[in-house]
C-alpha cells in the first residue's frame, strides 16, 4: 500500500477536479480510524481541504480526527496536521506568491512575565512567542502553556507535553503565527500540537466565582483558532453593573469580542441573579432581562448568526469581494456547514491581516 500511495498515478492519488472520494480512497480512510459516524459533509469538506492544502491523507500528512461531541451526541471530525505540514503549506504558498518567509527568534516567558530566548528551567514555560515574517510583514503570536497542555484525568501533563513542554508550546505559537500570516492557505486545519488539549478530560462541574483583578478567567480559554480571552474584564463589569439590563449590554460586548460560551454563560448568570433580586414588572409589560440574556446565550441560531455577522464585517474591513465564495474557500466547506468556532477563527484572522 505504501508504494501505491507514493505513486502519483496510483488509485489513491487525489485529483484537483475530484468532487467525491473514490471507493478505494474511502476504504483506506475508514481503515485509518474514521468510522461510519462521520457525516458526508465532513468527508466532502476534508476532500476540499486536502485539495486546497495539497496535503496527502494517505501519506499521513493530514488527518481527520473524531472527538465525541456531547451536544450533537456523536463524534465530530476535525482535520488536523503536524507543524511540519503547516511549514510545507506556508513555504509553498510563499514561493508561489514570490514572497520571502522567515522567523524571528522564538521567545519563552516565565511566570513573572520576563521573556527569554532560551528556556533552561526544568519547569514548563508560561508561554512561547513566535514571529513569522512574510514579505517584510511581521505576524506574532503567543501561546500559553496552560491553554494547550494535554493532561490526564488528574490534571497532570501527558504525552509529549511531559517530555518536551518547551518545544510543544513553541509549536503551538508557531502554528498560530503561520495561520495569521497565511489565513487563506491554513484556514480550517489545526496542528496536532494545538489540538492535544481537545482530548483533556472535562471538569466534573463548574462554579461561578468572582474573577480577581489581573486574573484570567479559567473558563474563558479559547479553542485553537478562536479569539483569545477579551482584554476587558466583562465578568467584573457585570458583577458591578446596577441591573440586569446593563449586564445584557456587557454580555453583548463580550460576545462581539469573541468570548467563549462558558464565559458568556457566567455573565448571563450574573444578569439572572440581578433580575431575580430586582422588583419584577407585570408579565404583560415586558420580558425580563433574565429571559433575554439567557435565551441569547443558549440559542445556537443566535450564536451562528452573530459569528457570520462578525465574519462578514471582517471581510468588509479587509475589502474582500465575493463573500460567500471566499468564505467557503477559506473554511474548506460551505459557510452553512461550518462551526461557530471555525467562523469566528476566520474572522479573527481577517481582522489581524487587514
Amino acid at each position: 500500500m505504501s508504494t501505491e500511495i507514493a505513486t502519483a498515478g496510483g488509485s489513491l492519488a487525489i485529483r484537483p477536479d475530484q468532487t467525491n472520494w473514490t471507493p478505494d480512497q474511502q476504504a483506506v480512510l475508514m481503515q485509518s480510524g474514521i468510522d461510519n459516524q462521520v457525516a458526508p459533509a465532513e468527508l466532502s469538506a476534508f476532500l476540499h481541504l486536502c485539495q486546497r492544502t495539497r496535503l496527502d491523507p494517505f501519506s499521513r500528512q493530514i488527518y481527520l480526527i473524531g472527538r465525541w461531541n456531547g451536544q450533537q451526541q456523536r463524534k465530530v471530525y476535525t482535520p488536523q496536521t503536524s507543524i511540519d505540514g503547516y511549514r510545507v503549506i506556508a513555504h509553498r504558498a510563499a514561493a508561489e506568491a514570490s514572497h520571502s518567509l522567515g522567523y524571528e527568534d522564538t521567545l519563552w516567558c516565565d511566570p513573572s512575565g520576563k521573556w527569554r530566548d532560551v528556556w533552561l528551567d526544568d519547569k514548563p514555560p508560561a508561554a512561547a512567542k513566535v514571529t513569522v515574517i512574510r514579505n517584510g510583514m511581521r505576524f506574532s503570536a503567543v501561546a500559553r502553556y496552560s491553554e494547550y497542555v494535554q493532561t490526564k484525568k488528574g490534571g497532570e501533563p501527558s504525552g509529549l507535553w511531559v517530555k518536551m513542554p518547551t518545544t510543544m508550546t513553541a509549536k503551538c505559537a508557531e502554528a498560530l503565527a503561520l495561520r495569521m500570516a497565511f489565513p487563506h492557505d491554513l484556514a480550517g486545519v489545526y496542528t496536532a500540537e494545538e489540538m492535544a488539549q481537545a482530548d483533556n478530560p472535562a471538569p466534573a462541574e463548574r462554579h461561578l466565582r468572582q474573577v480577581q483583578p489581573g486574573e484570567t478567567d479559567q473558563w474563558s480559554t479559547p479553542a485553537p483558532g478562536q479569539a483569545a480571552t477579551p482584554q476587558r474584564e466583562f465578568l467584573r463589569e457585570a458583577l458591578d453593573a446596577p441591573d440586569a439590563a446593563a449586564v445584557r449590554l456587557i454580555w453583548m460586548d463580550a460576545r462581539t469580542e469573541g468570548a467563549r460560551p462558558e464565559y458568556l454563560g457566567q455573565i448571563a448568570a450574573v444578569g439572572k441573579e440581578k433580575a431575580a433580586a430586582a422588583p419584577q414588572p407585570a408579565a404583560a409589560e415586558s420580558a425580563s432581562a433574565d429571559d433575554v440574556v439567557d435565551g441569547e446565550v443558549v440559542s445556537p441560531e443566535d450564536e451562528y448568526a452573530a459569528a457570520v455577522a462578525e465574519l462578514r464585517a471582517a471581510a468588509e474591513a479587509a475589502r474582500l469581494e465575493d463573500f460567500e465564495t471566499g468564505a467557503e474557500q477559506a473554511l474548506g466547506m460551505p459557510i452553512t456547514d461550518a462551526s461557530v468556532d471555525a467562523i469566528r477563527a476566520l474572522a479573527v484572522q481577517l481582522r489581524n491581516a487587514a
